[in-house]
């Protein structure tokens, strides 16, 4: 053993005096790293605000020159479309046909004549008017034999030598554009040539983009929108429509983009970037409005990089701060590592006591809420699954009988309603067995001929077959196939079999299923369908496995099956056909003379 000297009195304060250096030196270590860590978040801070507002500016400005480069596309196919149209009544007012017409009031070929136009020039639609300003000819046939003396446009017409364009309100609340000229015969005024222009196109095409796009006349009108309630509005009316509801929502919205340059408008209350051309043509505007969202979009993924870059300079930066700290606390903890080891080390055994102790009484409570949720949701699902076959059979039969009640054919009707009982009883069965089926406890086994169970399954089967149109093909022994178990289980699984056919067979043209029943040293039932196989034959007859979809079963079919199939000393297997499809195959112990049927009863 060694022994530890007493430390001289002359030792304790040198020991004492470095402490004090230590405590000095981490107290002033842990001050920069402080200071170092506010410099940099300040420097952050700085950083995404000005890039922030430099982005913002640079952003704003692309897209407003992007907004005015689309009002400059849009404002010349306007003006374009207008100037084509305008030309089009001077022409047909000199058309010596459409004179000749008018002049002897003979206007079989006009409105083909007008027809042949249209489709040449592209205006909306033609009209020719009579002296009377009756319509004669039209593209638009409905229109013909209507008056249209009171109109501006008939009016303006007979009143100008030159065309005249009119704008009219209609009921709907869209604008009417029309260009007008009066058709004279030797200086007699014979009628008016209408030629209507098709603006309302441009609003349809307006309708695909994110912009809000206005045209306003000399008055301030708004004719064409893209927002269709702003017709017939002033821009300020319009813009006034579904403002903030409250001064807060207006602060809300108007601080939301904290850097953004200032709005220029509110459109439904939100902020919006307004551009404004002239088009040269009686005085009119056109006018759009652009959301900041595209540019905060742009700005905050920027912004999201560099804050992204900043915290991983921070989590650096906390990261060796740490390990300085630790390294510095290690020097500390040397003097008094053995306390700290032994106080250790009792605190991980009562810990691990309470954990073992924690997870023992955790355990035990898990093990008996699974063995309760194991016996619920295994009779609960195996019930809900074996009824609806019978339940599906009875509301087709239910149908019938009323049909046959309608008809007056109350013994057939009859005949329904006892198959429907029988079902019911069917379900009784099916339900008790199921319940022994859960508790996995055993029934007395008796002689079952396997041809009538399948018969009985057919049967039940049966409207849903029809249903379906499935072609069953049978081939059966002609000497009765025995087997000992019990008959309800049996025609559940061919019940389970025949239902998997038919949803395997779903996708299938000309479903079928093949039914074989052959008697060897085993009773075997083979079922087979045409339709897409089976692609996963190691997990098939695992519970709650398939592949339907969410709520079209969840399968426990051939699950139950097979554990059925095992029970009565048998086996269920499943393969795919060479020619396609599945195969599914039951092996039941036979029961091959009469002695032994006898002996089983």
């Amino acid at each position: 053993m060694t022994s530890q000297r007493a430390p001289s009195p002359g030792q304790k304060p040198s020991k004492s005096r470095g402490l004090a250096r230590r405590a000095d030196t981490t107290r002033t270590v842990g001050w920069r790293a402080r200071i170092a860590l506010g410099v940099l978040m300040v420097i952050a801070v700085v950083t995404v605000a000005v890039t922030n507002n430099l982005l913002t500016d640079r952003f704003t400005e692309t897209t407003r020159n992007r907004a005015e480069l689309r009002l400059a596309l849009y404002s010349g196919n306007l003006l374009s479309e207008l100037r084509r149209n305008a030309i089009v009544p001077q022409l047909l007012a000199r058309d010596p046909t459409l004179i000749s017409a008018l002049t002897t009031e003979d206007y079989s070929l006009s409105t083909q004549r007008l027809i042949s136009f249209v489709e040449e020039i592209g205006a909306a639609s033609l009209v020719l008017l009579d002296r009377e300003g009756r319509a004669v000819a039209s593209t638009d046939r409905n229109r013909l034999g209507t008056n249209y003396r009171r109109e501006s446009f008939f009016v303006d017409a007979l009143r100008a030598n030159d065309t005249i364009f009119n704008v009219q309100r209609r009921e709907s609340g869209s604008f009417h554009f029309s260009y007008s000229r009066r058709i004279s015969a030797q200086n007699v005024t014979v009628g008016v040539i209408v030629v209507e222009v098709d603006l309302q196109k441009f609003e349809r095409a307006w309708a695909g983009i994110s912009d809000a796009v206005l045209v306003t006349n000399s008055e301030g009108v708004i004719v064409l929108a893209t927002e269709p309630r702003w017709r017939g509005m002033t821009e300020a009316e319009a813009l006034a429509q579904q403002p903030p509801e409250s001064a807060i929502q207006r602060a809300i919205q108007a601080t939301a983009d904290w850097t953004a340059l200032p709005a220029d408008a509110y459109v439904m209350g939100e902020a919006v970037i307004r551009m404004e051309g002239r088009i040269p043509f009686r005085g009119w505007r056109i006018a759009s409005f652009t959301t900041y969202t595209s540019v905060r979009e742009r700005v905050n993924g920027v912004l999201a990089l560099e804050i992204m870059g900043f915290a991983i300079l921070l989590a650096l930066a906390f990261y060796l701060t740490s390990r300085k700290n630790a390294l510095r606390m290690a020097l500390f903890q040397r003097e008094s590592a053995e306390l700290r080891l032994l106080n250790a080390r009792l605190q991980r055994e009562i810990a691990e006591r309470e954990k073992v102790q924690e997870t023992l009484a955790v355990a035990e409570q898990t093990l008996a809420q699974s063995s309760k949720l194991a016996a619920l949701g295994e009779m609960s699902a195996a019930v809900s699954h074996e009824l609806n076959q019978p339940l599906a059979a009875m509301k087709t039969y239910l149908a019938g009988a009323r049909l046959l009640l309608r008809r007056n054919r109350p013994d057939e009707a009859l005949s329904s309603f006892q198959r429907i009982d029988d079902l019911i009883e069917r379900m009784g069965s099916i339900t008790r067995q199921l319940k022994s089926y859960a508790r996995k406890s055993g029934d007395q086994l008796t002689p079952v001929n396997m041809g009538e169970a399948l018969a009985s399954a057919l049967s039940m089967m049966e409207p849903q077959l029809k249903q379906r149109r499935i072609a069953i093909s049978r081939a059966l022994p002609d000497q009765p196939v025995m087997v000992m178990g019990d008959r309800i289980r049996i025609e559940q699984v061919m019940i389970n079999l025949l239902r998997n056919a038919m949803d395997a067979t779903q996708t299938v043209t000309a479903p079928e299923i093949d039914i074989i029943l052959a008697a060897g040293e085993t009773a075997t039932l083979t079922v087979r369908d045409n339709g897409e196989g089976i692609k996963d034959l190691e997990n098939l007859f695992e519970p709650f496995y398939t592949t339907k979809k969410p709520g079209e079963g969840v399968g426990l079919g051939l699950a139950i099956s097979s554990g059925i199939v095992n029970d009565l000393g048998g086996r269920l297997t499943a393969r795919n056909a060479k020619d396609g499809g599945a195969v599914f195959e039951v092996q039941l112990p036979i029961l091959g003379n009469d002695s032994e049927i006898e002996a089983a009863e």
